[in-house]
């Protein structure tokens, strides 16, 4: 078989950087204490997790508003996560482990902070006006359309500086940028290509489908929602035609670098959207995040639709990809976990890591951190802070993470910028590490097994049909190598028939499971405790781990 490219093979780590690892003592997380922990991450041992990237939130100088997703300097380190040095060393550190690194890249908008923002508001003929999106009202103090930002209200902010509103798809201190001017066009594939040049092995694409409005500025049609944004048809600002030309030019700028990877998180309700932003599998985006699979809730017939929809619709060139958490998620340990969190994600960890695509995991993910509630008086999301008590914000699935029961969880010597669960104590990677049957050790298993199976990690996908209630299951076949996953969501024991998909008679072996099983059986029939998870791999295959 030819080498499958990495960004197929691999599993991506997200880190919230500033709730890593905390080395200057300041109580948030920076690039130094991810230097210091990747022994953690990849150290080429069983003993350490072994992922083979990591995905960094954005570390360029921002005012930190909006987690860093308000940049005001792109080519630049914010000193609060350390220095230019400290990222090059961090680059030299990952590829010399054989890990890439993919950074966040916010392309819809910057700061209103950032330089070209502070000019484009001082007048209406400066040079840089026309760099973001300014429009006279409808009327005095109406805006120019009716368009609604994601976290509600208007997306128009009236500037008393010069009369006229700009526009803003989020929050109002994050201007969109104008695509439609050819220097910010250029400007941008002038950044992505300075941090190429530095060596990054790719991007995560903040919002790829919403650098481009509709030219007219057209009303988006009204329609039934619970809540403004959900209460218009989205089809005039956001998944512009456009926007794919983007996609297209930046997976031809990054294919003059070699081997690297373009992941977009799609804003959209329909998953058709971030299909099309594969393109044929070549000439578009590498990823396309999936947004419908995360939304699921505990059930093996949603998550074996939602996986049956995907496999069906992805191109024969393109790849999917999954994840069950990130920072603008609630945790899947609490979202998913009902009266049995850690039996739950044993499962939840086994199916992301043994379908097809690429998984990406989000950091403490594989310690089980829970959502934190956090005090009112701590809340550093924006949108916890406009919303409270009505919405929970995204703090909770920020929180620092837990390397020990130490003081702060080991995360940092002083107070953190968040706080620590109070779940650290029992719930560390220190103590995890030593329970042979931890859901940690539970990840390290997996992630061995799919790194040693090219089935597991490169492989085809079958469904395997005819399922008990609560049974979600199916084969990854590459060559001779074959891997059957068999994944009890139900919290009650099962006994599932012969699978043809598997072919009579043929004698397997236990790879992995959540439970005690016998070390071979013939699946004529098997069964299944309650909320376990079974990898099988027919006989004479390779079973050792790497």
């Amino acid at each position: 078989m030819p080498e499958t490219p990495w960004w197929k093979r691999g599993v991506i780590y997200q880190i919230a950087v500033s709730s890593f690892a905390d080395a200057n003592g300041d109580g948030r997380g920076d690039l130094r204490g991810i230097i210091e922990r990747l022994d953690y991450l990849n150290d080429g041992t069983d003993a350490s997790l072994g992922v083979d990237a990591i995905w960094l939130t954005p570390i360029n100088t921002s005012p930190l508003s909006d987690f860093g997703y308000d940049v005001s300097d792109y080519r630049s380190i914010d000193p609060r996560f350390g220095t230019m040095e400290d990222f090059e060393e961090l680059l030299e550190e990952c590829h010399r482990r054989g890990m890439r690194v993919v950074m966040d890249l916010v392309l819809n908008h910057t700061s209103s902070e950032h330089p070209w923002f502070v000019e484009s508001r001082s007048s209406r003929d400066n040079p840089k006006r026309d760099w973001y999106i300014w429009r006279d009202g409808r009327t005095p103090r109406k805006p120019p359309n009716s368009w609604v930002a994601v976290v509600e209200g208007s997306a128009w902010k009236y500037d008393e500086t010069t009369g006229q509103y700009y526009y803003h798809a989020f929050l109002p201190f994050q201007p969109d940028l104008n695509w439609r001017n050819p220097e910010v066009r250029e400007e941008m594939f002038g950044i992505a290509r300075y941090w190429l040049d530095k060596g990054v092995d790719g991007f995560r694409l903040d919002l790829v489908n919403c650098l481009y409005e509709d030219a007219e500025l057209r009303n988006n049609p009204p329609k039934l929602g619970p809540r403004p944004y959900l209460a218009q048809k989205h089809v005039h600002d956001v998944s512009q035609p456009e926007n794919l030309e983007v996609a297209g030019e930046l997976r031809r700028l990054v294919e003059d670098f070699g081997e690297r990877v373009l992941m977009g998180e799609v804003l959209t309700l329909t998953p058709d959207v971030c299909i099309d932003y594969l393109g044929n599998g070549s000439d578009r985006l590498h990823l396309s995040f999936y947004m419908e699979f995360v939304r699921n809730k505990w059930n093996a017939e949603a998550f074996r639709t939602s996986v049956r929809w995907l496999e069906e619709n992805v191109p024969d060139g393109g790849w999917p990809c999954y994840y069950l958490n990130n920072h603008d998620l609630a945790r899947s340990f609490t979202r998913l976990g009902g009266a049995q969190p850690r039996a739950r994600a044993k499962v939840a960890a086994a199916m992301l890591l043994t379908l097809r695509g690429t998984p990406i995991l989000y950091y403490g993910e594989e310690i089980g951190m829970p959502s934190s509630r956090i005090p009112r008086k701590l809340i550093d999301d924006p949108v916890g802070r406009k919303f409270w008590p009505l919405r929970v914000g995204r703090d909770g699935s920020r929180t620092p993470m837990h390397w020990s029961a130490a003081e702060n969880a080991g995360f940092s010597a002083w107070e953190s910028w968040l706080p620590v669960d109070s779940s650290y104590r029992t719930r560390n990677v220190e103590q995890l590490s030593a329970m042979p049957d931890s859901l940690l050790n539970w990840y390290r298993q997996l992630l061995s097994a799919r790194k040693a199976n090219p089935a597991l990690h490169s492989g085809d996908y079958r469904e395997i049909s005819g399922l008990p209630k609560g049974v979600f299951a199916y084969t990854r076949q590459a060559g001779a190598e074959e891997v059957a996953v068999y994944l009890n969501f139900s919290a009650k024991r099962v006994e599932c028939p012969a699978a043809p998909e598997l072919g009579a008679g043929r004698t397997w072996q236990v790879l992995l499971s959540t439970h005690e099983v016998d070390a071979s059986r013939d699946l004529s029939r098997i069964r299944l405790e309650p909320n376990q998870a079974l990898l099988l791999e027919a006989h004479g295959l390779i079973t050792s781990l790497r």
